[in-house]
């Protein structure tokens, strides 16, 4: 199925068993059909699954009392849902200040983007926007890298998400968002992503990084180019450069005068190991897209942080936007930093990470249709396969995982078809964790068996 390329779709055969055979309460289905009949319709959201009533620590609940281990969370439940902490930074900002309007700052705001700008251990020093979405924010990176360089276009990858609006899928590749929207931005060029499994110059660990040879032989032709844009990991399917891929594309930036603009919205504060996922490799770049967990998982709100040299737009209005400066949002971003930050959170991220990857390759040993396991913080992904020799992959029984998964209350999300993507909450303990995988394991067991290869 061509829409299979960015999470499980909603109008499958699948998804209509998955319903009848976990029944709705009257109240449920009736909440389904006004939802149904009162918002647009699209692929991967409404017509919706089903009603949600609670969402509290690692957990999401129906309307009929079932309870689901939530290993999606749209990437913004870092803390979990309705965190504590959270939720008295939001109640202690709401009785002092809840609004502030274009003209005028906040102590919160600016006690934020210090926070944030800190975070980057960096020597350099960088400046702050705020806006509240991170598709928002890909287009404010975009506006400033015109205006610096004077150079339009950009190169970014295939396979990546960088959001919704009309400029954010011009330099997204995804098809689902992209397709019969005719003439997209202008000056967005594409190359092949990285794919440790799927490379189409074979295997990453021999090829030299040939997917970057190629980008350095576009650039050699083309002298308008003034940024290249990426995901530092890309979530959906979890896709996890080595260090030498992220050396060489800043090498390559910095040789060809093209500012580095890394997405991470849904990767940042802890979701791989580090308080920002470009610190596992060393380098930095000239502008950084945060969003999504950065609200706490409560409020809306993104932030582009750029080099002191992008200092540049005085003359023009960047963004301008009615929440840019919100004290509440930034109340519950800084109640989220630094309980992660007290809490040792990252450590214990690192330890989990182990006990994961540990218990996914078991998996893997016993389950020979999962082709590859991929595990980096608490971002993990499993990608299943008709058979390991073609690597084709195996939509149909993704899907299924998923649907009997959801029957014994666990909720992931699927990604390009066949990768079955797991980011649990940061809060979440090693039972918790070693619980959920006995979930998926007991899914393979009852769809396929064990050693069986054919699905």
């Amino acid at each position: 199925m061509s829409d299979r390329t960015e999470g499980d779709i909603n109008s499958t055969k699948a998804r209509k068993k998955w319903q009848k055979e976990n029944p709705l309460s009257k109240v449920t289905k009736e909440l389904l059909k006004k939802d149904e009949n009162i918002f647009f319709h699209q692929s991967m959201s409404t017509p919706c699954l089903n009603g949600v009533k609670k969402a509290e620590g690692i957990y999401i609940y129906d309307l009929d009392g079932r309870s689901y281990m939530d290993f999606h969370g749209n990437s913004v439940h870092q803390l979990g849902h309705a965190h504590p902490a959270v939720i008295e930074a939001l109640q202690n900002q709401m009785n002092e200040l809840t609004f502030s309007p274009r003209r005028y700052t906040n102590e919160t705001s600016v006690k934020l983007a210090e926070k944030l700008v800190g975070l980057m251990d960096s020597k350099e020093s960088y400046r702050v926007l705020f806006t509240t979405a991170g598709t928002t924010s890909i287009g404010l990176a975009l506006k400033m890298a015109r205006r610096y360089t004077g150079k339009h276009k950009t190169i970014s990858l295939w396979d990546s998400f960088h959001g919704a609006s009309l400029d954010a899928i011009s330099v997204g590749g995804e098809a689902v968002f992209r397709k019969g929207m005719g003439p997209l931005l202008s000056g967005t060029e594409h190359i092949m992503p990285y794919n440790s499994y799927r490379c189409v110059f074979g295997d990453c660990s021999v090829c030299g990084l040939k997917c970057l040879d190629y980008l350095e032989y576009i650039l050699e032709r083309e002298g308008d180019v003034g940024a290249v844009l990426l995901e530092t990991i890309r979530s959906t399917d979890v896709q996890i450069p080595p260090q030498s891929y992220f050396k060489k594309l800043r090498k390559i930036c910095d040789t060809y005068g093209v500012l580095l603009i890394l997405d991470e919205v849904p990767t940042g504060f802890g979701r791989t190991g580090q308080m920002y996922a470009f610190q596992h490799y060393g380098i930095e770049p000239d502008i950084l897209v945060l969003g999504k967990g950065l609200g706490g998982g409560i409020w809306p709100l993104s932030a582009v942080l750029g080099k002191e040299k992008l200092n540049v737009c005085q003359d023009i209005s960047l963004g301008h936007y009615t929440h840019e400066k919100s004290p509440l949002g930034a109340a519950a971003a800084l109640a989220m930093i630094e309980w992660i930050e007290a809490n040792h959170t990252i450590e214990k991220v690192n330890q989990l990470s182990k006990v994961f990857y540990k218990e996914l390759k078991n998996l893997q040993k016993k389950y020979p249709l999962i082709g590859d396991v991929r595990v980096i913080g608490l971002m993990g992904a499993l990608e299943l396969v008709c058979n390991l020799e073609s690597k084709e992959k195996n939509n149909d029984l993704a899907e299924n995982i998923l649907y009997d998964c959801l029957s014994n209350g666990l909720s992931f999300k699927v990604s390009q078809g066949n990768v079955l993507t797991l980011t649990p909450p940061l809060i979440i303990t090693e039972e918790e964790l070693k619980s959920a995988i006995k979930v998926l394991e007991n899914s393979f067991e009852k769809l396929i068996g064990p050693g069986f290869t054919n699905y």
